[in-house]
């Protein structure tokens, strides 16, 4: 059983499940967005309400794309734009990188220099 829990109170279970459940909410705040855009460009063209989702120029039906193809660029820059930028801006505001420091291995070479020179060994030039 500790195993199970173990697993199941992982940090990135919880925050994947989290990710999942507000996905799908904003999901149908997409979607329905979409479907009020895909109106509104519906009048300015044409006058009046078109249906993306029957439209087939050539016989092909190309609207159910085209609706999912500006579903997805739609969501994708909502996405960009109200959660990866303010993210990113707010990480590092308040979580700034730490500056790029020697690696352990080579500070640890230095100190072994640096001891070697203190016992007045010689350090080999290459």
């Amino acid at each position: 059983m500790t195993g199970f829990k173990n697993f199941i109170l992982r940090g990135n279970l919880v925050e994947l499940a989290v990710a999942v459940i507000i996905g799908t909410s904003f999901a149908a705040v997409v979607t329905a967005f979409t479907e009020m855009l895909l109106s509104a460009i519906g009048r300015v063209t044409n006058g009046s309400e078109v249906n993306f989702d029957t439209l087939k120029p050539g016989g092909v039906l190309v609207g159910p794309f085209l609706t999912a193809l500006v579903a997805f660029l739609i969501l994708a820059a909502v996405v960009y734009f109200f959660v990866v930028v303010p993210y990113t801006k707010a990480k590092d505001r308040f979580f700034p990188a730490e500056p790029a420091g020697t690696p352990a291995d080579v500070a640890l070479l230095e100190e072994i220099r640096d001891l070697l020179k203190a016992q007045g060994g010689t350090t080999p030039t290459a």
